[in-house]
C-alpha cells in the first residue's frame, strides 16, 4: 500500500508504573498485515495497546491511520478494532446475537439495519445457528469467533489482534487466522508467538526489552528472532 504509513512512531516511549515498557520506538509501517514477535515482556502487547489507543505514549509522536490516539481517541476507536487472546474479556452480552449487535450501539442504526449487519456478521463467522445461544456457554473456538464477529461487524480499517490463537486447538487456530489474514481488506497488526503464522504476514517487527530489534520481511525477521533465541 502506498502513501502515508498507516502506523508511524517517532521516538515513542511508554511507561507502566515505574517500568519503561517501550523505549524510543521509531517505525513506519505501510504493509497491510504486520506480525509482531518477541519474547514475553519484550513490549509486544504494550505496542498493540498503544496502537489501539488503550495506552497513552509517555513521549514521542504517534499516528495511527493518520490520527493522534490521544487527541482523536473517539475517531480512532471507531476505525480500529481489538481482538485479545481471551475472548471472555470481550464478550459482554448474554446471547450471541446480542453480543454482536452491542458492538454497533455507537452507530445508532435503525432496527432493520442493525439486524441486517448482525446477521451478516454471524453468517460470515459461522455463528448464525448459534444466534440465540448463551454467549458464555460456547466453546473456546466459538467464543473467539464471536469476538471476531463483534470486531468485524464494525467494519474497521485496522484490526489489532493480540495472541488471538493462543488458547485454540489447531483447527480453530486455522479458522481464526484465515479470517484475520485472508478475508477482507482491513489492515492487521498481529501479535503472535506462532512464527509460522507470523511468516504469513506482509511484514514483521521484532521487539526486545522494549525496543525494535528488527523490521522487514517476515522470513528475515523470524530468522533473526530465532537466532536471538538460540544465543
Amino acid at each position: 500500500m502506498s502513501g502515508e504509513p498507516a502506523i508511524a512512531l517517532d521516538d515513542v516511549g511508554v511507561r507502566l508504573g515505574e517500568v519503561d515498557a517501550l523505549l524510543d520506538v521509531t517505525l513506519r509501517l505501510h504493509a497491510r498485515t504486520v506480525a509482531v514477535v518477541g519474547e514475553n515482556g519484550s513490549g509486544k502487547s504494550t505496542f498493540a495497546r498503544l496502537l489501539a489507543g488503550l495506552l497513552p505514549p509517555a513521549s514521542g509522536r504517534l499516528r495511527v491511520l493518520g490520527l493522534d490516539p490521544v487527541r482523536e481517541a473517539a475517531e480512532l476507536r471507531r476505525r480500529v478494532a481489538v481482538v485479545f487472546s481471551n475472548p471472555d474479556a470481550q464478550i459482554v452480552m448474554p446471547t450471541v446475537a446480542e453480543d454482536v449487535a452491542f458492538s454497533l450501539r455507537p452507530e445508532r442504526l435503525r432496527r432493520d439495519e442493525l439486524r441486517r449487519r448482525t446477521d451478516a456478521a454471524l453468517d460470515r463467522f459461522g455463528l448464525a445457528a448459534l444466534r440465540d445461544r448463551s454467549s458464555h456457554d460456547l466453546s473456546g473456538g466459538q467464543k473467539q469467533l464471536l469476538a471476531l464477529a463483534g470486531a468485524f461487524v464494525r467494519e474497521p480499517e485496522l484490526v489489532v489482534a493480540d495472541e488471538p490463537t493462543a488458547y485454540l486447538d489447531a483447527r480453530n487456530a486455522r479458522r481464526i487466522a484465515t479470517h484475520l489474514l485472508d478475508e477482507g481488506d482491513h489492515r492487521l497488526v498481529l501479535v503472535t508467538h506462532d512464527l509460522a503464522l507470523a511468516e504469513r504476514c506482509d511484514a514483521a517487527v521484532l521487539f526486545a526489552a522494549g525496543r525494535v530489534e528488527a523490521v522487514g520481511r517476515p522470513d528475515e525477521v523470524v530468522a533473526e528472532y530465532q537466532r536471538v533465541l538460540s544465543c
